[in-house]
């Protein structure tokens, strides 16, 4: 029996976290067992009559056959009842997967290009880390800043666009402490493909510790809680700051040197060089990088604004 619920975790579907998981998964299941007998049976039939009705002389001429009514009747009612099966089955989980419980846990999701913020409801904000307590259903609300994204968690078998403008939501409840993946399933542009999040899921007591402690402390140095802000706001996915080339300029050596823009004007990069270009990134783009990055950073505190200016300031 393990090696069958191992078989079903690593060769057809990743783990199963979450209380929607197996049924979901019973669903997959059921409609690839009767997809296989279909597909045995029919190339079986094909395989029989094949050889059993061959052409044996060049001058043979076959009887004419006599269709069954029996045979025809078959093969439009029983797909007709599996269809009525799936429809029934997959409805109810449907119905059960987007109806989140009333006394679910409410976490409000950001899509940005290109990562996930989470706001908590005693005012916590995390960026990649969606951290939820196992046991108790949790419900996010998500809206997206900029283009469409899609939240999606394969061990948890949840996933929903996330748009503009709008408000979108699905829930789940996590059955087991750990960490899975996120991936974000909608094109969204130049690095989709690393808008990539975890779901911490934490004993009960646990989390309610975490969120007691998750709060950025009012004396962190401005270097330090840049650094911090350097990995939560996703700002390695397009600024290196070992002076590789990725989407935008590398932070290594950035302050106090001369940025010459697609307009050929030039300018060197001070305190309020820096702060224009976090709060309004498209006023000089710096020539040979496009202008992808998103205005969402004008929502930064002053503090926090502050910090990142002291924490590139540092990459020398």
């Amino acid at each position: 029996m393990s090696g069958m619920i191992l078989l079903q975790n690593t060769a057809w579907l990743p783990e199963a976290a979450s209380s929607i998981a197996p049924e979901v998964d019973s669903l997959f299941h059921f409609w690839t067992l009767v997809s296989a007998i279909i597909f045995v049976g029919v190339v079986g039939a094909m395989t029989f009559f094949v050889v059993r009705y061959r052409r044996r002389r060049r001058d043979e001429v076959p009887e004419p056959v006599q269709e069954k009514k029996v045979v025809e009747l078959a093969w439009i009612v029983v797909p007709t009842i599996l269809v009525l099966i799936v429809f029934a089955w997959g409805f109810r989980v449907y119905i059960k997967m987007y109806t989140a419980p009333p006394d679910a846990y409410e976490i409000l999701v950001h899509g940005y290009q290109w990562y996930w913020e989470f706001e908590y409801p005693n005012g916590v904000k995390t960026t990649n880390e969606l951290h939820v307590p196992a046991g108790q259903p949790v419900k996010l609300r998500m809206t997206s800043v900029d283009v469409i994204h899609s939240f999606y968690v394969p061990a948890f078998r949840v996933k929903q666009d996330v748009l503009p403008d709008r408000y979108s939501a699905l829930w789940f409840e996590a059955t087991r402490p750990g960490e899975y993946t996120v991936f974000c399933t909608e094109y969204c542009g130049t690095q989709h493909s690393g808008m990539l999040a975890k779901v911490i899921v934490h004993p009960r007591e646990e989390f309610e510790q975490w969120l007691e402690s998750a709060g950025i402390p009012e004396d962190m140095p401005l270097a330090e809680l840049g650094a911090r802000l350097y990995r939560e706001k996703a700002c390695f996915s397009c600024h290196s700051i070992d002076g590789s080339r990725l989407v935008g300029p590398s932070f290594k050596g950035l302050y106090g040197s001369t940025r010459t823009f697609e307009d050929g004007t030039t300018a060197v990069a001070d305190e309020n060089y820096l702060r224009e270009s976090i709060l309004q990134p498209g006023a000089k783009v710096v020539q040979g990088y496009p202008n992808v990055m998103p205005a969402s950073y004008a929502s930064l505190s002053e503090r926090e604004v502050a910090a990142l200016i002291e924490f590139i300031k540092q990459q020398q």
